[in-house]
């Protein structure tokens, strides 16, 4: 077993195939496939939904599958779940209709309010080529802002930890509760983040008036504003059927949602004895509950290989840090706005296959002065079959730095309180962590807040001390603040020199070309699944 964590032989594994990250048809926001639209520059996509899908699922003996590209070339498969991020759909592949056609009770569901787009860049599709932010829906009455997507595999992986931390907590105290026939207090902790307390009795019983931050279930949902998704597999099915009319029968959250207990190819653990798993639109590969007259729209493969993309997406970077940048990030922590907004979070088990740092470097940053480092966080295993070696992550511990969240919901006062169709209010949000925040505006999880100043003095209830604080500096201080916040930056990967292809400004057709960029290699030549 041959573990590969950066130093020179892993180096030279991410390096290899660099000509393959080079080439002119880097991907932008919302994209055919050459199949589709052959150009001159062949630009676009490289290969057909058909050829994406492969094999299906499948397993790690049948090539082409999802399984099988997964377990022993990831890094193909975080290539080809970008490719699906960023791919145009179209009619004759079940693009369609809107949730109900836009016909129906929205009081009940939401969803009808999302519109249609046929693409998921066309919602997360900035800066470009990225998944990112940009995308405005009405699946409230003033609207939600469509956020960001980097980093949204560590947004995971610690809201599980938490979860199961809290949980572990929870099950002590019933155990002493019921051991020593006595009622027992539990306070609630993990990550050095408190959540409240919980009462433990005898009987089995639980008292849960006082958990502050999450539900009764203690289980963390990080997902939406309001915190209602466990995994980001049940944002993508979901996703593309209230935003793109395009239904999956995956089996896994159908399985999940119907009580079992299911991992995902991606590592996720979705347990329906224990939660609420969010069901696909449909349940089989020839049920068409939208009626367009197209089954197994998105099939297991493309969510398997979109799940893995999205677990293993880069977080972002850190732009130019001056004195005055390193004061504000002081001042913040100064005046409590870091109570909520925690800089760093440790994660115990790491599911990802690399990790991608990317900071301020004016010597090797081509565009926007940033330079990515990518890692590799596997272990090769010979399993004897004569395929390529199975590629296992090495689920070690990572120190998530710069996330700026406390994974807990927070009531923030009547300013950001949101209207519901239904006429009630949403008063308690997640924690939005601030990573990136420098590229976002406008704010809120409406966007009405039209830059940084503005969105903090929007502040209330339990931030109220820490907006007070801030009002009360002098302008410079302020300033500082502001100037930290705009150094947490979103970038494009396609314009990002890194050490897997650093860029060449003297490049013929530079700055077209010759940029460097950020896409990991395949790791194996095949000679039938070609990129």
């Amino acid at each position: 077993m041959t573990h590969y964590t950066g130093g020179r032989i892993g180096r030279t594994l991410l390096l290899t195939s660099v000509c393959a990250v080079a080439t002119p048809s880097a991907l932008h926001a919302g994209l055919n496939d050459i199949s589709q639209t052959p150009n001159t520059e062949n630009a676009g996509i490289q290969k057909s939904l058909f050829d994406q899908i492969g094999t299906g699922r499948g397993d790690i003996y049948t090539g082409r599958s999802s399984l099988y590209v997964i377990k022993r070339d990831p890094f193909r498969s975080i290539r080809r779940g970008r490719q699906l991020f960023q791919r145009k759909f179209r009619l004759a592949e079940g693009l369609g209709p809107r949730t109900g056609d836009g016909v129906g009770d929205i009081n009940a569901d939401a969803s009808l309010g999302a519109g249609l787009t046929d693409s998921c860049a066309a919602c997360h599709g900035r800066p470009r080529g990225a998944a990112g932010f940009g995308g405005d829906v009405f699946t409230r009455p003033d609207g939600r802002d469509a956020p960001h997507l980097f980093g949204l595999g560590l947004v995971e992986m610690l809201a599980d930890e938490i979860t199961r931390e809290l949980r572990r907590q929870r099950d002590n105290a019933q155990q002493r509760a019921r051991r020593q026939s006595a009622v027992v207090s539990q306070t609630l902790a993990s990550k050095g983040v408190a959540y409240g307390t919980l009462v433990a009795y005898p009987d089995g019983r639980v008292d849960t008036q006082a958990v502050e931050g999450v539900d009764a279930d203690l289980r963390v949902r990080p997902f939406f504003a309001e915190g209602s998704t466990i995994s980001i597999r049940e944002f993508v099915v979901g996703a593309f059927n209230a935003e793109m009319g395009l239904e999956s029968p995956d089996p896994d959250l159908a399985a999940a949602s119907g009580g079992a207990d299911v991992t995902t190819p991606a590592g996720m653990r979705l347990n329906g004895g224990s939660d609420r798993i969010e069901a696909p639109p449909v349940h089989s590969v020839t049920e068409d509950s939208d009626g367009d007259g197209a089954y197994d729209e998105i099939p297991v493969a493309l969510v398997d290989h979109l799940e893995f993309y999205l677990l293993n997406y880069f977080p972002p970077a850190t732009y130019r840090q001056s004195r005055q940048e390193l004061r504000g990030k002081r001042l913040m922590a100064s005046i409590g706005c870091t109570a909520c907004h925690i800089p760093d979070l440790p994660i115990e088990r790491d599911r990802r296959v690399a990790d991608v740092e990317i900071a301020y470097d004016p010597e090797r940053g081509i565009f926007n002065n940033l330079f990515a480092v990518a890692t590799p966080l596997f272990a090769q295993i010979d399993d004897g079959s004569g395929y390529p070696t199975l590629k296992r992550p090495l689920a070690q511990s990572f120190l998530v730095r710069g996330i700026y969240a406390d994974f807990k919901r927070h009531d923030l006062g009547p300013a950001f309180w949101e209207r519901n169709f239904d006429g009630s209010l949403q008063q308690q949000f997640m924690t939005e962590p601030l990573w990136g925040v420098g590229s976002t505006a406008p704010y809120g999880h409406d966007g009405r807040s039209i830059n940084l100043h503005e969105v903090i003095v929007r502040h209330g209830g339990e931030a109220e001390s820490a907006k007070n604080n801030y009002l009360s500096l002098r302008a410079a201080g302020r300033s500082a603040i502001i100037a930290f916040l705009r150094s947490l930056v979103l970038f494009p990967p396609d314009d990002t020199a890194s050490n897997l292809n650093p860029g060449d400004p003297t490049a013929e057709g530079f700055p077209q070309y010759g940029h460097g960029s950020i896409r990991l290699p395949v790791l194996f030549n095949d000679p039938t699944d070609l990129e």
